[in-house]
């Protein structure tokens, strides 16, 4: 099967983003807590996890949810986050064939 060039340019501005997604360690704070907790975090959570302002910690969120590393539910008036699994395997599966 032949994948055009667009296809795998696209595929690595996926990379390009996600891996720049990575590269803070308040974000990676963030999904290594994830992690340990069912792959889900709640804003408030968040909040008290890191030591920054509110609207830092809404910056780092946003940078995650944009790459696609996690996903985000509105409940009420509360926002919760969870890993989005899909997203990080198919992550790993094209760096491993870089």
């Amino acid at each position: 099967m032949h994948v055009s060039i667009y296809e795998n340019i696209m595929e690595l501005k996926q990379v390009e983003k996600i891996s720049k997604a990575l590269s803070d360690v308040n974000r990676l704070k963030l999904l290594q807590y994830m992690q340990k907790n069912q792959g889900k975090v709640e804003c408030t959570r968040a909040c008290n996890l890191l030591d920054l302002a509110q609207p830092s910690i809404s910056h780092h969120i946003k940078k995650l949810v944009e790459s696609g590393l996690i996903n985000q539910h509105k409940i009420g008036r509360n926002y919760n986050y969870s890993l989005n699994h899909e997203v990080w395997d198919n992550y790993i599966l094209r760096l491993q064939n870089l």
